[in-house]
């Protein structure tokens, strides 16, 4: 009865196989990184008209110190500097 619930329901499958409905750990505010990871905040960048993307900024543990109780300004200015940036692309899990 799975493939031919699959044949009728084509969403089930990606439902399924990626399973984003599922946010992973439980009962977490994933707009609020902060909770869950030292130095790390919350972005949002405009790509083009209407499209808005959700990034987390997290500086390393050697500037771990130089963060604590820093605002988001302080992070946006650390994207500037010479250090260089890692980009991970997680995938199409649904979340971050």
């Amino acid at each position: 009865s799975v493939p031919f619930l699959i044949r009728l329901f084509p969403s089930l499958l990606t439902k399924f196989v990626y399973l984003n409905f599922l946010a992973f750990p439980f009962f977490v505010d994933f707009r609020r990184p902060e909770l869950l990871l030292n130095n790390t905040i919350s972005l949002h960048l405009t790509t083009e008209p209407g499209v808005t993307v959700g990034i987390w900024h997290t500086v390393p543990g050697s500037r771990g110190a130089e963060a604590q109780g820093k605002d988001q300004r302080w992070y946006e200015e650390a994207l500037a500097d010479a250090h260089p940036v890692i980009i991970y692309l997680h995938g199409n899990g649904g979340t971050r």
